[in-house]
């Protein structure tokens, strides 16, 4: 380009993006390819030449740009260079670069977003095997081993043991747990642990929460990782095997009504009698109770009411049991009462914990009659309908009985 006399030197954009415009003495930048991409080097090898660009690779405005760098002023209309038509070409040549090379960035770089470190940090699997005994009324729940455990303690190792709750309605009534292995990633329980008292209805409605958590005596135990199986998922009396990965902890809804929060199962068996024109109250046994005493037991005993009591004498009580979660109790009550007033009826039977010296602590509940729902309205049906003939039946307790006196 030719400079006139007087007029001030123009710089073209190359040389304007190949100095260093910070404060100081103004020096050139030493590796101008670092900034200043210069093509068709910067260019993958398969792509085509950029508009501007001639089929060797270098510019249409070559003779120009080595006469000047020659130090020697080109002249003629034809040499002349035209600045605007510099940067549209280099506008077009950015674009077919950034065109052609997005993809391959986007294959190479992971997505950033959403990204969650236990992805790349596992924090190991569980096998473990469950059965629904249909019969028996029985979910049998055997933890076999664990692998590669994510490490909890200052030695790279942990001491995990596993514990179980049935959701919805999680307490420590219906928690179990393994026992506790020491500093391993790889432990082997082999230990089955059994929920009794599961009904249909529970397969249908509950899932089983399966958590992993490493023990400390000195401290808060640390979670692991959990997984959650669906009860609906099992076929009965079959046995299914599961081979998960341990996820983070997941949320708990805390929309569940806490008066149906569940302290433990009954069994309870009834029978109108012909011949005595009576209802045989039976209650067989329980399980999973809440722990009332501080040695983590209970001293339960059973009540049960036929009501509406006006005489209030429908009260019958079982014996103490000591210091279990899961008593047996196998006592009868009777009820005399003309078959057709039972539809009127309700039964409503408590579980207690006996203390000496202080009121009883109220364990759970359970009501069975035309107000009942579920289980507990199919159980009452179902002797009404069949005289004579002894029905048993599982029931969840709860820590709300809504018309019983919990005054022992």
């Amino acid at each position: 380009m030719t400079q006139r006399k007087g007029e001030k030197p123009t710089i073209s954009i190359q040389e304007h993006m190949a100095i260093d415009v910070c404060p100081g003495p103004i020096q050139p930048i030493k590796q101008i390819s670092d900034y200043f991409p210069r093509y068709p080097r910067g260019l993958p090898p398969t792509a085509p030449p950029p508009l501007g660009l001639s089929r060797t690779g270098s510019p249409r405005s070559s003779s120009s740009s080595s006469a000047t760098a020659a130090g020697r002023t080109p002249e003629g209309p034809a040499a002349t260079s035209d600045p605007g038509r510099d940067d549209d070409e280099l506008d077009r040549a950015f674009g077919a670069a950034s065109a052609l090379s997005a993809p391959s960035k986007k294959e190479e770089e992971p997505d950033v977003e959403g990204y969650d470190s236990d992805d790349s940090t596992t924090l190991g699997t569980l096998d473990f095997s469950l059965l629904y005994d249909q019969e028996n009324n029985a979910l049998h729940c055997t933890i076999n081993k664990a692998k590669g455990l994510k490490p909890m303690d200052h030695n790279g190792l942990s001491d995990p043991y596993v514990k179980l709750h049935l959701l919805p309605g999680a307490s420590k009534a219906n928690k179990l747990r393994t026992k506790t292995l020491r500093n391993t990633l790889n432990p082997v329980w082999s230990e089955t642990l059994t929920y009794y008292g599961i009904t249909d209805e529970d397969m249908v409605r509950k899932t089983l929460r399966i958590s992993v958590c490493d023990e400390d005596k000195f401290r808060h135990n640390e979670f692991i990782g959990e997984t959650r199986i669906p009860l609906k998922k099992l076929k009965p009396n079959q046995t299914k095997n599961f081979y998960n990965c341990l996820e983070k902890q997941l949320p708990i809804d805390k929309t569940d009504d806490k008066s149906l929060e569940e302290r433990g199962r009954i069994m309870i068996s009834l029978k109108y009698s012909s011949q005595k024109s009576g209802l045989v109250v039976g209650i067989i046994r329980c399980a999973h109770l809440a722990a009332m005493d501080a040695n983590g037991f209970s001293d339960p005993y059973v009540k049960t009411y036929l009501k509406p009591d006006e005489n209030k004498k429908s009260k019958h009580k079982t014996a103490v049991k000591k210091k279990t979660l899961n008593p047996e109790f196998n006592e009868e009550f009777f009820y005399e009462i003309k078959y057709a007033e039972l539809s009127k009826k309700t039964l409503e039977v408590t579980v207690w914990d006996y203390d000496i010296g202080k009121s009883n602590d109220f364990i759970g509940g359970v009501s069975l009659g035309i107000n009942a729902n579920g289980e507990r309205l199919k159980h009452w049906f179902d002797c009404l309908k069949n005289k004579d003939k002894k029905i048993e039946r599982w029931h969840t307790l709860t820590n709300e009985l809504p018309g019983s006196g919990f005054n022992d």
